[in-house]
């Protein structure tokens, strides 16, 4: 699981846009999955992406996948436009 996505949980958390449980980072840190930090060979990546949306979150997430040759597990139909391994939710 990125980081970026914890990052982008908690901003809509913040300002009301979603209700999670008090104790969301105990729970994920109970979760059988690695956490994968946002580097600078990251956010240099975004550079090279087609402007083909403008959420940075998801581009963070699109730009790590290509880096660390990942699947993204998303709803989003877009993110295959970007020529990734996608897993449709």
């Amino acid at each position: 699981m990125s980081a970026a996505s914890i990052w982008e949980i908690r901003i809509k958390e913040s300002i009301g846009k979603i209700d999670i449980p008090l104790n969301f980072k105990e729970i994920l840190e109970k979760q059988p999955f690695e956490v994968l930090s946002i580097t600078s060979e990251h956010a240099h990546a975004i550079k090279e992406l087609p402007l083909i949306h403008r959420d940075p979150f998801d581009r963070m997430l699109i730009a790590q996948g290509k880096i660390e040759k990942l699947a993204i597990i998303t709803r989003d139909s877009f993110f295959s436009e970007y020529n990734i391994n996608v897993i449709k939710a």
